[in-house]
């Protein structure tokens, strides 16, 4: 039985949302997007196959902080990272924390799907 992977959009921009959430759809994926982090855990099915694609620095909750509670919590959902304030303190940490895939904004669609699909079928860690 084939089974479709979500993709978890989690960005406090409502445009950036809609732009990810019309590549997820032309690529093949149901999404589903969050405003902050929290509202993400709050209603997001966890045991869902997918991945995430979370902004960085979110309002409230980072994205970096859902990436080390998801870990705490032993959640296993792939975590891409995109960010418009790039550093090299924040690609250390985003790598330190299991990130899938660290992208500055504006994304290449090309290369986030790419990452996607090899985070959905990397082996697991």
């Amino acid at each position: 039985m084939a089974y479709q992977h979500t993709i978890f959009i989690i960005d406090d921009d409502a445009s950036i949302r809609r732009a990810l959430g019309r590549v997820m759809s032309s690529a093949g994926f149901a999404s589903k997007s969050f405003a902050s982090a929290e509202e993400f855990l709050a209603t997001a099915d966890l045991a869902n196959p997918g991945c995430i694609v979370a902004d960085m620095t979110l309002l409230g909750m980072s994205g970096l902080d859902l990436k080390i509670r998801l870990n705490a919590s032993r959640h296993d959902l792939p975590l891409i990272f995109i960010t418009a304030h790039d550093s090299e303190e924040m690609r250390t940490a985003a790598r330190e924390a299991g990130a899938a895939a660290f992208f500055r904004k504006p994304v290449d669609t090309q290369a986030l799907l790419d990452a996607i699909h090899w985070a959905l079928h990397a082996p697991a860690r």
